[in-house]
């Protein structure tokens, strides 16, 4: 069976010199949830002991790694020969999206490009990743939300700790992405598919998750906010059970 014609094929791209390697389980496992990964390669100079640590992870997973020497110091090679990379694998016609690992605002204008040719970009990258970089991607997963909770630092401590109903709240940005989602999908009585909601939440901001919130998943972070009313419907076919939510502010 060719499973490329079964999923999505992904060209997963990582800038070694702007990602963690011990990030890459995890990371693989989130690309396998939107489809295959075909094409894994690394960049940088892998002469220098910087990035010694990658080398497990590259026989591990068959991530190949591409050399590229640092030719002008403050000039970064690897980001060019990524982006050549890319353009190559866009014009061959075998994939339908790319991964790109980094947290270097110089993807920004590659995740544009390759945007307009019709693929889906996922990206890749730290809290520190500039915002243009961010919003050029269809989805934005930062890196500190799949790190093991006994590899967190203080830095990414506050990603994974569980927002109460309070904090949830006063976060005006994450309410009226909600509630704007919502009301974007919902019926006449308010109720809103909570499928359509989601791809609603993702078109409108491409980092959002509410991992990031410390909830695995959607209605988790809906239901604690305190906000919502949720209701679980059975497809009268199936039998398969639904969720649609409305919010509590046009509850009768």
């Amino acid at each position: 069976m060719d499973i490329g014609r079964d999923q999505p094929r992904f060209a997963v791209l990582i800038d070694a010199d702007n990602a963690q390697a011990g990030v890459i389980d995890a990371l693989l496992s989130e690309i396998a949830k939107y489809g295959v990964a075909s094409v894994k390669r690394a960049y940088g100079d892998w002469t220098t002991p910087q990035l010694s640590g990658w080398k497990d992870k590259l026989n591990e997973h068959a991530i190949q790694p591409i050399q590229q020497f640092s030719y002008t110091t403050g000039k970064n090679a690897t980001d060019s020969a990524l982006i050549i990379d890319a353009m190559d694998l866009l014009y061959s016609g075998r994939h339908q999206g790319f991964c790109i690992v980094s947290s270097d605002s110089d993807f920004t204008r590659l995740a544009t490009r390759l945007r307009e040719a019709g693929m889906h970009v996922l990206g890749f990258g730290q809290k520190k990743t500039p915002s243009p970089f961010v919003k050029s991607c269809d989805k934005f997963i930062y890196t500190e939300i799949l790190l093991p909770a006994e590899k967190a630092t203080t830095t990414t401590a506050e990603s994974s700790t569980k927002k109460n109903a309070q904090e949830l709240r006063r976060d005006t940005k994450l309410v009226s992405l909600l509630r704007t989602a919502v009301e974007s999908c919902d019926d006449d009585d308010g109720w809103a598919n909570l499928a359509r909601v989601g791809s609603q939440i993702v078109k409108q901001s491409s980092d959002f998750d509410p991992r990031n919130y410390g909830y695995p998943r959607l209605l988790s972070l809906l239901v604690a906010t305190g906000l919502f009313d949720i209701d679980k419907r059975a497809l009268k076919k199936t039998g398969q059970i639904q969720h649609f939510i409305r919010s509590k502010r046009v509850s009768t």
